[in-house]
């Protein structure tokens, strides 16, 4: 079974995931993005083995601790699509604008592109490509839990932003529509801000998603 805590990081309350998997204590963070004493005491106190790093897409909230967790503890990087360079590429340049801790660029082990899957212990996550609010952004999900974490593709009652460079409205909204959503009502997803939802509520009730 795989187990999940959320880690609320940055001054953006942006959702770091620890998940690891029951049968084998290994384990994984989604979106590190920084107070890297917060992420490791978690998984210190859940007393599992970090294995990776996964990152859905590379705006600084999400990625500003990657490249210092990967060196010092010998991670392999996992995510987002090739598609997202540019944005890890200016890594500095999105600490010096959003006045975080400096962070530096990184080169994932590998690059995700829709149809992958990376495993976290004996649990397969699989990979969906959800361009819009990040040309290469990842979606992560557990197909026997019923369980995405989306990033910054949807939010409870919202959707990601579109207004940065090489943001698209239109794109997002059709990954939405024609990747997320047929999945299930039943999926429960953790988005990168925010409390948790599901897209049953999301496709009901999200002002975005509604005609």
């Amino acid at each position: 079974m795989l187990h999940y805590k959320i880690l609320p990081v940055t001054e953006f309350q942006q959702n770091c995931s620890l998940v690891w998997c029951d049968q084998t204590n290994l384990a994984a963070l989604i979106d590190p993005g920084g107070d890297i004493e917060v992420l490791l005491g978690a998984v210190a106190k859940q007393d599992v083995t970090l294995q990776q790093i996964l990152v859905t897409h590379g705006h600084i909230d999400h990625v500003g601790a990657v490249a210092t967790l990967a060196e010092t503890h010998d991670l392999p990087i996992y995510g987002p699509d090739k598609a997202d360079l540019f944005w890890i590429e200016q890594i500095a340049v999105q600490s010096q604008m959003f006045n975080l801790p400096m962070a530096r660029s990184f080169t994932p082990n590998k690059w995700l592109h829709e149809g992958d899957s990376v495993m976290v212990g004996q649990e397969s996550l699989s990979c969906l490509h959800c361009p819009g609010h990040t040309p290469g952004h990842i979606v992560f999900f557990h197909q026997g839990q019923r369980l995405a974490f989306v990033g910054d593709v949807l939010f409870k009652g919202s959707i990601g932003r579109t207004d940065f460079p090489q943001g698209d409205h239109q794109a997002l909204i059709t990954a939405i529509k024609t990747k997320l959503l047929p999945l299930g009502d039943d999926i429960t997803f953790i988005p990168g801000h925010g409390p948790p939802s599901t897209f049953g509520v999301e496709r009901l009730t999200n002002p975005f998603l509604t005609p």
